[in-house]
């Protein structure tokens, strides 16, 4: 299917990569392609900034970003479950180097684990699904970073579509416009 990317959705999906792995995620998510669209140049971004949305907003209002991970250990608690916290970071130094429980609550992968290949879950598989079924319906060649934002919206129900709505877009709005864009420039 991504042979049939045009440029700006083929960079919305690296793009997408990079906001994951950023986040210490472990897959492509809605949110991270949402965020990718935004940032970018075509057809959806400019339908994105029209709506006035902005990426930092985005970026703040998704799952699983910088500071939105476990919390810290807390010592006190493990102690009423009879878990020596101290004992436990001495151990794990020991055996894993200095601060690698630290490294490992915090959700953040090392340079190794980034470098792995990242996988798209279900519903961001979903989401470009219903992009190339959008790009078949307009008889348009190729899927555009445009046709990805109607398979965000078009699905209905993901972390993406939430993060529009408590960012005050209208999804049908939204979809029209970058529709009306796609079609233009067509």
């Amino acid at each position: 299917m991504f042979e049939r990317f045009t440029q700006d959705a083929r960079s919305a999906v690296v793009r997408a990569r990079a906001e994951a792995v950023g986040a210490g995620q472990d897959h492509i998510g809605c949110e991270h392609l949402l965020i990718s669209l935004i940032a970018g140049r075509g057809p959806a971004a400019q339908a994105l900034t029209a709506a006035g949305l902005e990426i930092t907003s985005l970026r703040a209002g998704a799952p699983g970003q910088p500071g939105a991970g476990p919390k810290p250990l807390d010592a006190e608690a493990l102690a009423t479950l009879g878990i020596d916290l101290d004992a436990v970071r001495r151990a794990t130094d020991a055996a894993f180097g200095p601060g690698a429980l630290d490294r490992a609550s915090s959700g953040r992968r090392g340079a190794l684990g980034a470098a792995r290949r990242m996988s798209l879950d279900a519903d961001a598989k979903k989401s470009l699904e219903l992009a190339l079924r959008s790009t078949t319906r307009f008889r348009q060649p190729g899927i555009s970073s445009g046709h990805l934002l109607i398979g965000l919206i078009d699905q209905g129900d993901n972390v993406a579509l939430d993060m529009l709505v408590a960012a005050g877009a209208d999804p049908a709005a939204l979809r029209a416009d970058v529709i009306a864009r796609l079609t233009a420039a067509a």
